[in-house]
């Protein structure tokens, strides 16, 4: 009879520990915890920019009808310029002028990476 006041009440705390404990939840059921967590940041940042995106939308299809026509001149340009790689970094020059050098053909080979066959 000792032993039935004991066992008495640990059983009657049982379930009220039973009560407390929350079932793990199946792990192929929705997001974690991570992904929740980055699906709020990501919907903050776009609240955050939105008003900027749309700005930036607008300020744009004002200026579209320049860069159309300035389209045909930048073809030209680029198709002249080739590879940038074929070019020093610019220079600006004390009387404000930028210098852009072309690299010499054996510059040009100095750069090149070496290939192991």
């Amino acid at each position: 009879m000792k032993i039935a006041a004991p066992l008495a009440l640990i059983l009657s705390l049982t379930p009220a520990l039973a009560q407390d404990v929350v079932p793990p939840a199946p792990e192929d059921d929705g997001f974690s915890l991570m992904e929740e967590g980055a699906k709020l940041l990501f919907r903050g940042l776009m609240t955050e920019m939105q008003p900027a995106l749309d700005e930036m939308g607008r300020a744009l299809s004002k200026i579209e009808p320049a860069l159309r026509d300035l389209e045909p001149a930048m073809r030209d340009l680029f198709a002249m310029i080739d590879d940038l790689r074929n070019y020093h970094p610019p220079v600006k020059l004390d009387n404000g002028d930028i210098l852009i050098r072309r690299k010499t053909p054996e510059e040009l080979r100095l750069d090149a990476p070496e290939i192991e066959l």
